[in-house]
């Protein structure tokens, strides 16, 4: 292990981790920000390297963004990788993009990179508040066996019809189910996480709307502003893919990334959380 002190700028390190991933090609290359939101300091590498070197001149890079990433209370400035604009730049499968939710998925996405060729840039929201959530955790089992999911369904709930599917993706699916839990009589609901945005898993999917008798709604719910996160990535893929019309449970539109109240925060995510359960005034 070499421990160098470099420079404070997400900018330099980046670009210096880019070119060190394209030389040391059998290597698995990480640069994790200590919130996703510095990200933004090197954005021009992303766009002009990251996401279109291969494009441009058949350069290929195995690069891990490890970015910080969900609206813990914690403001507009610790909040937000900006998960929309890797979604906006992705095309012709030159990056993935995945937002795990539990420590298994993450291990296995990030065992996958190391074998993937040819090698292409991977970019993971990674959420503080998951690094101790119990729900979250992974037992020796699930690390020594199994393999990356880029959908994953449960249902919550007790009552024999499944009307309601909540699509999600990330940390916010702890939240749903934590407000399931702590409702009586709640009616079965299917949560259908997509734990990679990027390629998008369409097949994965239509095999999971297949297994799913006439649902009454289908939502798409999200802690980040309707402006931001995966929504607007993702609602015309249902309904061209899917023939399906998405509903969306979020934030309103904003101009800042996250609310600087704590007490916002909290009042925002629990109308989300219970919005997505059909749960309002309850």
């Amino acid at each position: 292990v070499e421990i160098i002190t470099s420079a404070l700028s997400e900018s330099a390190i980046i670009g210096y981790e880019f070119g060190y991933a394209h030389v040391a090609s059998n290597d698995l290359t990480l640069w994790e920000g200590q919130f996703g939101d510095f990200v933004n300091g090197a954005q021009v590498y992303i766009d002009q390297f990251i996401s279109s070197s291969e494009a441009k001149w058949g350069q290929l890079s195995g690069l891990v963004l490890l970015l910080p990433h969900a609206y813990e209370g914690q403001g507009s400035e610790h909040s937000s990788a900006r998960l929309e604009r890797f979604l906006q730049i992705a095309a012709e499968g030159n990056l993935t993009v995945a937002y795990p939710s539990t420590a298994a998925q993450h291990f296995h996405l990030l065992r996958r990179q190391a074998y993937t060729e040819p090698q292409r840039p991977l970019v993971v929201m990674t959420p503080k508040s998951l690094l101790r959530h119990p729900d979250a955790a992974a037992t020796a089992r699930e690390l020594i066996e199994g393999s990356f999911r880029s959908v994953i369904v449960d249902t919550v709930g007790t009552a024999p019809s499944r009307g309601r599917v909540i699509c999600c993706s990330g940390k916010v699916y702890h939240d749903i189910v934590t407000r399931a839990r702590s409702v009586e009589a709640l009616p079965e609901t299917a949560i259908v996480r997509l734990e990679q945005l990027y390629p998008f898993p369409t097949e994965e999917l239509k095999a999971v709307f297949g297994s799913i008798s006439s649902p009454t709604s289908v939502i798409w719910a999200q802690e980040e502003h309707e402006n931001m996160g995966a929504w607007r990535f993702v609602e015309p893929i249902f309904r061209r893919e899917f023939g399906i019309q998405l509903a969306y449970v979020g934030r309103a539109e904003a101009a800042s990334t996250a609310d600087g109240s704590g007490s916002f925060h909290a009042r925002h995510q629990a109308r989300i959380t219970a919005e997505a359960l059909g749960l309002e005034g309850r």
